[in-house]
């Protein structure tokens, strides 16, 4: 079985994120959506709320779960019995980012991580440009997929 872990903090999922889950359902035969847990940082949307958005944008989509975890993200994927770590990139930037994790994983593991780029008109949408527009009262719907309700 290929099961995948797509790993973030999800605060809160984008339109990006929603294309990179979609496309990597038919990459592989599960997908596990991993909200990570990081005590020391300050998020927007409870842990619930942001598991609450991801369960219905994907409700009847068997092929997706999700869970949370605390750690290192390889150590999550062996306790789930994942071999790949699907990780979106929307830009230079994100692939210079993300190719050192990779490679770090990589080293450390047996794990390996897919890259899917972003689909063009999503690829400037980031949780944190969501977050700023959503703090100064803007329109945020067209950033989000349904499920994302403030």
């Amino acid at each position: 079985m290929r099961r995948a872990v797509f790993p973030g903090s999800f605060d809160p999922i984008t339109l990006g994120h929603f294309d990179i889950i979609q496309r990597g359902i038919t990459l592989f035969d599960e997908l596990i959506i991993a909200i990570g847990i990081n005590a020391d940082k300050k998020y927007m949307f409870t842990l619930e709320e942001r598991m609450g958005f991801i369960e219905k944008a994907f409700e009847g989509e068997p092929k997706i779960t999700v869970k949370t975890y605390k750690g290192l993200t390889i150590d999550f994927c062996r306790q789930t019995n994942s071999n790949f770590i699907l990780r979106g990139l929307r830009n230079p930037g994100d692939f210079e980012f993300e190719k050192a994790i990779a490679h770090t994983n990589r080293k450390l593991s047996e794990i390996e991580t897919v890259f899917l780029l972003t689909s063009s008109g999503k690829s400037y949408i980031s949780s944190s440009i969501v977050r700023d527009v959503i703090r100064n009262g803007g329109d945020y719907t067209e950033l989000v997929p349904d499920s994302v309700k403030v």
